[in-house]
Formats: structure tokens, sequence, C-alpha cells
């Protein structure tokens, strides 16, 4: 027997505010249902030949031309429409959290086709891991006995409905199928949810649209200090810092927020800590330590993905590769050698990853402002030019040199593990990228990481780094995301949402 929701029959609407209150009052609905039912569950209730289930809302369009109309027309945007006749629908989730991204994106739509909006209730499952609020756990009083038999009363996550082939260019929808709107559906959403909770130990309702990349505590270290000196200036553009276990610090003068109370610090760092400088509608910056390597570097971008960031540099340090390089020097990448081979089977080798002007001319007009160099100066401190990125850290202990002569032949003057990773997901899911590392040793030239000059390095450089990728964030967001989202991370039939 199944035990569903009251049924919410589909509607149409012609504005981008009532499709909007209308996907949050279906999407409330069926997990309110599916959190009452988890409350009875727990509680001890027979539900012995029961199956829970409530569904995601949709959204539907029908398109009849690919014209766009003259008033809605935007010729700077690279989304908000579709590229072909036909229909185009997705799932949707937590819209709360995505309020103001889902209403842009129908809103877009309205303008460019002129069509109505269909809303309704998808056929497709909320798992009831994905239903619980963030602050809920009401599996963990659950003997395991109990949780076992959770699984034959609610539906939980199918990897086969969370599979990326729409934003790989993979996906072929049947005849009877509608095209997507989304590069992500609702339940994969919901997962990479999940995913950054774990991982960086923060609430995805904290990350903001702007996100930096290190694989060095010592500017997360620089990032905090940061954070807390923001919120100590009452005329600071932040509104809050926020760091590992939701804990939450308001700027001087603003009163605390129901939230706040949510945080606690956690008893030790998870694997990718995040920290947040909040900014109003989420314009400002978020800071991961992703570690070491091209796994953990794919893995978080797989995760943040799904917010849609207008942007995500790396900032990091890397092996030096030219005998005129300094330590201490940067390196803007222009492009990449992928040894990393962590999304050769998403990506092939093949796709070439396009440098960004917009993202490059920021780096290096940061870089400009923050060292106050310029011209020949500017040229002797930074370097464009080839960046590898290997998955074997230990490539120079390799007996028969051929990682070496790749690399000569490529021409590339910096390695690292994780700059190419970063840069091919943000192709793959078309979110502006952009790499500025610093030279931290030459292991080809004899100059290896020693004590005395790391330590050296990291008071000298790290600071300025930070501060150089804070900037260069700075100016890509005055400028807007109408600039950023280039037409060069778009593919032939793209998907109408950002």
């Amino acid at each position: 027997m199944q035990h569903l929701p009251p049924f919410i029959a589909p509607s149409e609407h012609h504005d981008a505010d009532s499709a909007l209150a209308q996907i949050q009052h279906i999407y409330q609905h069926s997990v309110n249902h599916l959190r009452q039912a988890m409350r009875e569950f727990v509680a001890g209730a027979d539900m012995a030949d029961t199956r829970v289930r409530a569904f995601y809302p949709f959204v539907r369009v029908q398109v009849n031309t690919a014209k766009r109309q003259p008033e809605g027309l935007n010729n700077r945007l690279s989304y908000g429409f579709v590229a072909e006749a036909g229909r185009f629908e997705t799932t949707l989730t937590r819209p709360d959290l995505f309020a103001y991204y889902i209403r842009q994106q129908l809103m877009l739509l309205l303008q460019n086709h002129g069509v109505s909006l269909q809303v309704g209730t998808s056929s497709q499952q909320i798992p009831i891991h994905f239903s619980f609020a963030d602050d809920e756990h009401m599996e963990g009083s659950l003997s395991p006995d109990r949780q076992a038999l959770m699984r034959e009363v609610f539906d939980l996550p199918d990897l086969n409905a969370m599979d990326d082939g729409i934003a790989n260019g993979t996906h072929a929808p049947t005849p009877t199928d509608g095209r997507p709107l989304s590069l992500f559906t609702a339940p994969r959403i919901d997962y990479s949810l999940q995913r950054l909770r774990h991982y960086t130990g923060t609430s995805p309702r904290w990350f903001q649209n702007y996100v930096l990349f290190t694989n060095y505590q010592f500017y997360i270290d620089e990032f905090i200090a940061l954070g807390h000196t923001e919120m100590q200036n009452p005329n600071s553009e932040y509104i809050a810092f926020v760091e590992p276990g939701n804990m939450v610090t308001r700027r001087v003068g603003l009163p605390a927020e129901e939230v706040d109370a949510l945080g606690q610090t956690p008893p030790r760092l998870p694997q990718m800590p995040g920290y947040h400088l909040v900014r109003k509608g989420h314009s400002g910056i978020s800071m991961v330590n992703i570690g070491v390597g091209p796994a953990n570097a794919k893995t978080i971008t797989d995760h943040i993905a799904v917010l849609r960031p207008h942007a995500w540099l790396m900032l990091g340090h890397c092996a030096g590769l030219r005998t005129t390089q300094q330590l201490g020097d940067y390196v803007l990448a222009h492009a990449y050698v992928r040894e990393d081979h962590v999304l050769d089977e998403e990506l092939p080798l093949w796709v070439p990853i396009p440098a960004l002007a917009e993202i490059q001319l920021a780096l290096e007009r940061a870089v400009s402002e923050v060292t106050n160099c310029q011209g020949s100066d500017l040229k002797r401190l930074m370097r464009t030019g080839t960046v590898a990125s290997t998955d074997n850290r230990n490539w120079e202990l390799l007996p028969d040199n051929s990682p070496q002569r790749r690399f000569s032949q490529s021409r590339a003057v910096a390695l690292d593990m994780e700059s190419a990773t970063i840069a091919a997901n943000g192709f793959r899911f078309r979110v502006p990228y952009g790499t500025l590392l610093c030279v931290s040793d030459k292991p080809l030239h004899g100059e290896i990481k020693l004590p005395g000059m790391a330590n050296h390095f990291y008071r000298e450089r790290v600071n300025q780094h930070l501060q150089i990728g804070i900037r260069a964030l700075e100016l890509l967001r005055a400028a807007g995301p109408a600039q950023l989202h280039s037409r060069k991370l778009r593919s032939f039939a793209e998907v109408a949402f950002q």
C-alpha cells in the first residue's frame, strides 16, 4: 500500500513569482509528508506493507520556435533561452535555498520566449534522506534493525537518477521525454548538498557565489584572520563570517539570527573545511581548503557546481619549471596539461580547456594592484603560461625522465596537482574558472622545499597571494555575471538554466 500526499495538479503560470510560489508549495507539501511519516516511523509505528512516497516539483515549458522575443533578448547573456523548439523540463529541489536563482531562470525564459510555465508534481521520488531539514537527524535514534527496515518503507537515494549525463553532453532523452532545462536534476542537487555538509563542515546555505580553492592551510589561516577583522568593521560590506560547524560571527552592530544558534564547534576539522565571508545576495566569498590531489579537487567541485557559482579560482603553490623563475613568483595559467586523470571518463583529453579572458584580466589586474607592479616589473613577478597537473606527487623520482620530457614539450612553466582538475570541472559544469599559483620550489633545478626556505616563503607571499585572489573576485563581481558566463562554456544545444 502506498502512502502518498494529496495530489497537487499541474498549473499554468505567466510570471516567475507565481511559478516559484507553486514550486515552493509543492516541495514543502512533499517534504512535510515525508517528515511526518519519518517521525511516526522513529516513534515505532507499524508500517509493514506500507510504502511512504512523495515527489519533487517540476517546471516545464513548451517552445514552438527558438526565436527569442525582442523585449527579452539580451545578447550579453549566454543562458536564459532554449536553442530549439520543443518541450523542456526539469525537477527542482530546495526552492528555499535556490529561490533567487530559480526565479531568475524562470523570468528569463518568460522574457525570451513569451510562453507560459507549467508547474506540477513530478514522478521523481524524493529520497527520505533528502527530506530532512539541515538541523534534523531523526534517523540517528533508530536501532540497526529499524534502520534496515527504512528501505522497505521509504525511497532511498537512487544513483541512476543523479548521473552527470546532461553536463557531460551524453544525455540522450527518449522521444517521449522532455529535454532538460537544467544541468542537474533535483536528486543530483540534493546528493551534492548532503556531500557539501560532510566535506566542508558547513551548510550549503552559507556558500557564496565567488569561490576560492587552496591546497594549503596557511591560506585558510589568513582568510580566517581577514574574516574576523571584517566582522569588527561596522562599515564592512560583509555581514557574517561562517566557519566549520556553522559557527557564525556577525558583523559588529548586527543582531544574531535564529540560524546562528545551530552552530557548534566541531570536534575535528572536516576533510575539506569551508569558510564563508557572507555578503547580501550570496555575493560574498567562500574559501575551501581542498588539500592535496586531483581527487579532492574533483570531489569538491562536483558538489559546489550544483550551487551555480559565478566564478571559482585556484590559489595554491606550484613547482616552477623554468630557470628564470624565482621562489615567490606568480604563475597565471592560460592553458593546462591534464595528467591528473580523474576526469578522463567525463571529459575526454581531446577537449581543450580554454582560458577565459574576463578571469585572466581580473587576475592580472589584481596582481598589479596588490603588488604595485606594472609593465616589465609585473612580467618579472608573474609569468603567464601552461600549468601541468599530475596525479603523481613524486613524478620527479620516475627513472625514465618521461614526465619531464612531456612537460618540456608542452611548454609548461609550472606543475601542481589540482589546477587542471578545477579548470576542467569548471569547463564541464559551465562555471567560470581561473588559476593563479605561486612558485614554492624548483625541483628540476635543485631548489627543493627546505624548512627555512619554506617558512620565509610563507611569511612573504601567502597574505599577498590571498589578497590578490580576493581582489580578483571583487573585480569579477563588479563586472557582473552577464560578463562572466562566457559562451566558451556553452555547447550547441545548451540547457536554458545558468
